[in-house]
């Protein structure tokens, strides 16, 4: 408790966290602001919604570690500012070009790669300046409450997003969005801790060894390695599940939108408890056999979406139990992989490291969403399901590590 109380006297922390919060829930307008402005403004196809949704993955394929480089070579802070100010301005355009009536599908498509690559820049910025505001002793703490934002703004964001586009068009309700990120910009910008500049470590074989130096930093350590692989085969398994969830409960489980909804909303529930015991599991369990814990428990609840079947009351209580406990799992994890990521890696190299996990993870994820939609038509939406959660619970392997399981708190 004390340290908590310490953070919350953080000026600096408090500042990041308060901007974050109100982007956060910004972010989840445009999550679905864009496709319902798609659809209904621009009366988008099946193909077309597949691109717009798919180009945030490519940017982190493309990009990923090119963010690393730049998060080392530059101060944060200023990045963190230019992100969030780049994607007020990105977002501006669509209300604009919808109210003088020439706003095109390829706006869209444009404006959202470019806002994933300010969205990449800003999430390795963000990750890698954070141990500069709060000491390492509070980073899973720091951590907790920036994921607490995220799963409130879970919670909140679709139910807001269909009323503003209910009563204000989606177009407009974007705009929500950029005002937000010009708030976080000011918070960010209000900032007044030092940050000290950290020359990155030159590499004499050239630009490609100073660009895959946070791969070589996370295969050469035997902490993150093993929670490196485990991301990567769990995000592969991940992108099957996306896509086929929504599909599944529609057209195979029957349920209405807003039970849909309602089932998702408790997702949110569940990464808010998660958030909220991070800290307090890592104490009953010991931070290695926490990452095997929450890792296998992500898996089995996953495993509940193919054993839902119909009818709805039977469905949803099933489909509702997988979000809650196991967003909950997913938030205990998430929190405790990034402060040991924080903790383990070099100030020098951390933004690399942070960049090389982005493409560990999101990028990976469209790959897993190609192949899960191909199989999926070869073999049947509820296979493809079960082999999903199998893969997610397999991933877990990777953590049977002894350095890893012998961890206790710190990195």
């Amino acid at each position: 408790m004390a340290n908590s109380i310490t953070l919350w006297r953080n000026r600096n922390f408090v500042k990041l966290w308060i901007g974050q919060t109100v982007s956060q829930l910004g972010s989840r307008i445009t999550r679905e602001g864009l496709p319902f402005t798609a659809l209904k403004v621009l009366n988008a196809g099946p193909a077309q919604m597949g691109m717009l949704n798919g180009l945030s993955g490519v940017v982190v394929l493309l990009f990923g570690l090119s963010a690393g480089v730049w998060g080392d070579r530059l101060r944060r802070r200023p990045i963190l500012i230019a992100a969030d100010l780049g994607r007020a301005a990105l977002l501006s355009l669509v209300p604009l070009a919808a109210f003088w009536h020439v706003l095109r599908m390829w706006h869209l498509y444009a404006i959202g790669a470019l806002a994933g690559v300010l969205t990449l820049f800003f999430n390795v910025a963000y990750q890698s300046y954070l141990p500069s505001l709060v000491n390492g002793e509070q980073l899973v703490e720091g951590n907790a409450k920036l994921m607490l934002s995220s799963t409130v703004a879970e919670i909140a964001g679709p139910s807001l997003t269909g009323l503003l586009v209910q009563l204000i068009t989606a177009p407009i309700a974007i705009l929500f969005d950029a005002l937000s990120f010009v708030f976080s910009a000011v918070m960010v910008w209000s900032i007044r801790a030092q940050e000290v500049k950290v020359e990155p470590t030159r590499h004499a074989e050239g630009v490609w060894a100073e660009t895959t130096a946070g791969l070589e930093f996370i295969a050469g350590n035997p902490i993150l390695r093993p929670l490196a692989c485990r991301e990567m085969m769990a995000y592969f398994f991940f992108g099957f599940l996306g896509p086929l969830y929504v599909l599944y409960a529609i057209d195979y489980l029957k349920l209405t939108p807003f039970q849909l909804g309602l089932t998702i909303a408790v997702g949110g529930v569940g990464g808010t408890v998660g958030s909220m015991l991070s800290a307090r599991v890592v104490r009953w369990l010991g931070l290695g056999r926490t990452f095997l814990f929450t890792g296998l428990i992500h898996g089995l609840c996953a495993m509940l979406i193919p054993a839902a079947h119909a009818p709805a009351s039977f469905a949803i209580p099933m489909l509702m139990a997988g979000q809650l406990f196991g967003d909950s799992a997913f938030a205990v994890y998430a929190i405790n992989e990034l402060s040991v990521r924080q903790q383990a890696a070099p100030a020098d190299v951390l933004g690399r490291v942070n960049g090389a996990m982005q493409l560990a993870t999101w990028g990976i994820l469209p790959i897993g969403a190609f192949v899960g939609g191909y199989l999926a038509q070869a073999f049947g939406v509820r296979l493809v399901l079960t082999i999903a959660a199998a893969g997610v619970i397999l991933s877990s392997g990777w953590l049977f590590t002894q350095p890893l399981l012998a961890l206790r708190r710190d990195a």
